[in-house]
């Protein structure tokens, strides 16, 4: 087992936790490699009742996927190896989305990208006033994978896709309303909920167990935010989309553009709007155009594992491309934070690109077909 990951059975329960507090608990291949195995040998473990997942040190359960290890497999012709990370992540996503004993997961701290794609499919999700959840891949060139399409299609109203393609940043309050989080837990009462998983008293169901110790966060500023956010990310297309957000945040609200709400607002609204489209108009157009479309095509999927399928088209092809490669040099290896898009600007996108992007099936699929 990776010695990045921790695991005990004790009362009933499972507790395995992610544990590389140096790197945020940043997931290599090795450690969901390990976590595969462990949930596999639980499955049908008489003594495990419930399993708990949780990260070690009071930062973050999981910053996403090593960033790192990934831009080694993309720039030194690595990518059957990621091929196989991803493959390997995405089946483990769904195994906990369909895993027959509840899965508590403790998103305590920063839980983000692939952080998201172990602690959000669980069966009971809970975040703590220390919480900052999000799928921020467009920031490096690249789109929401691990199931993450599938949640933000989930979400709200257009919320999922104003998450998507400005990788927002959510609280507890806001991970609640967009349904990436089933309860709110102090973190200081974390230690009491574990005592009461392993207790199981009545009301004895972990969902009840969880829930007597549930609270209520403060107000979520994306769910106030939601009319605006309805009226411009139901735009068609990215540059649509900034083009409302830059007419909503010039006060164009007249009772001629019925695009926008008429109620009074928020007043930092319009400056939130204008910082959005600000932030659009900075990152990757490919990852902009590809994580739109792949948002709103998983709103029309039956199934998780569709989505994962749809994601692994999408990122086998962005691996081998300038705008991943370019964003983690900006972001994690140089940190100048000043990449160099290709294309830099969103009509010069090539006809027909993100249907090849999402459609074509270059690679043997995460779940191969059954034999006929």
């Amino acid at each position: 087992m990776s010695d990045h990951i921790s695991a005990t059975v004790a009362d009933g329960v499972g507790h395995v936790t992610l544990d590389r507090p140096q790197a945020l608990n940043a997931l290599s291949f090795e450690m969901i490699t390990s976590l595969t195995s462990i949930f596999d040998a639980w499955r049908d473990d008489t003594e495990v009742g419930v399993v708990v997942l949780d990260g070690a040190g009071d930062r973050g359960f999981c910053a996403g996927g090593d960033v790192r290890e990934l831009h080694g497999y993309a720039t030194n012709d690595g990518h059957a190896e990621a091929h196989a990370f991803f493959r390997t992540e995405y089946r483990l996503n769904a195994a906990i989305a369909r895993y027959p004993k509840p899965v508590v997961a403790i998103m305590d701290g920063i839980t983000m990208g692939g952080g998201i794609g172990l602690a959000g499919h669980a069966s009971i999700r809970v975040v703590t006033e220390r919480s900052r959840v999000a799928m921020p891949e467009t920031r490096i060139g690249f789109t929401p994978d691990v199931g993450g399409s599938w949640l933000l299609a989930k979400a709200p109203g257009e919320l999922g896709v104003h998450l998507a393609l400005n990788s927002r940043t959510m609280d507890a309050a806001d991970a609640l309303h967009a349904g990436f989080a089933d309860a709110f837990v102090p973190s200081e009462r974390l230690p009491h909920l574990l005592q009461a998983l392993a207790e199981r008293a009545d009301p004895g169901t972990p969902a009840e167990i969880v829930m007597l110790f549930d609270e209520t966060p403060g107000p979520s500023t994306l769910a106030l935010a939601r009319d605006w956010v309805d009226a411009c990310y139901s735009a068609p297309t990215v540059g649509e989309i900034i083009s409302r957000l830059r007419a909503f945040a010039e006060g164009h609200q007249d009772a001629a553009s019925s695009a926008f709400p008429r109620h009074p607002l928020d007043p930092g609204a319009f400056a939130y709007a204008a910082a959005a489209a600000d932030e659009l108009e900075s990152l990757s157009p490919t990852a902009l155009a590809v994580t739109l479309e792949s948002v709103r095509r998983a709103r029309t999927l039956p199934r998780l594992e569709d989505a994962l399928e749809q994601e692994f088209r999408a990122v086998t092809w962005f691996i081998e491309q300038h705008d991943l490669h370019e964003g983690i040099r900006a972001q994690v290896i140089d940190k100048d934070r000043r990449p160099r898009w290709n294309p830099p600007e969103l009509h010069d996108l090539p006809p027909g690109l993100v249907d090849r992007v999402l459609d074509e099936q270059r690679f043997d699929p995460v779940w191969p077909a059954p034999a006929e």
